[in-house]
């Protein structure tokens, strides 16, 4: 009787939810209107190269990368944004430096994908985001070995 129950409920409503129409949208969504972000590698050293790889939706024009790991030498500011140029797809990809005083441990490296519009006549820019992601970062420590 335990096993009747559950077979009865699963025929009456998979017909149910598959005649009723989408609500949120189709699935699976269309792969142009994803956000994705990678950042290579996970646990980098202080004075390393990281590399950014993102994919926006197509709609944005322009993607913000931004950490507390990107500090620069002498700046009083604990958070530094680097903007990226999407391509007609909507990828972008670039090589950012972890600062040699970012201080070592775990960062979050945000990313906002956005659409830039500029009035001409004026020159006053509107920015839009239209989505946002991050990814989790290690910063060890420098170690002079690294480069032999």
């Amino acid at each position: 009787m335990r096993g009747i129950v559950p077979v009865l409920a699963v025929a009456v409503l998979v017909p149910a939810l598959m005649s009723a129409p989408a609500v949120a949208g189709e699935w699976p969504p269309d792969w142009r209107e994803l956000t994705s972000f990678q950042v290579m590698p996970h646990a980098p050293h202080q004075n390393d190269v990281i590399r950014v790889l993102l994919h926006c939706p197509g709609d944005a024009n322009h993607a913000i990368v931004g950490s507390t790991a990107f500090t620069l030498k002498g700046s009083w500011r604990p958070y530094r944004e680097v903007g990226l140029g999407l391509s007609e797809r909507g990828f972008a990809r670039d090589g950012v430096i972890i600062s040699r005083y970012a201080p070592p441990g775990h960062h979050k490296v945000r990313l906002k994908c956005v659409k830039v519009l500029i009035d001409k006549a004026t020159r006053l820019r509107k920015v839009k985001v239209l989505s946002r992601a991050y990814a989790p970062l290690l910063v060890r420590d420098f170690r002079i070995r690294q480069y032999f």
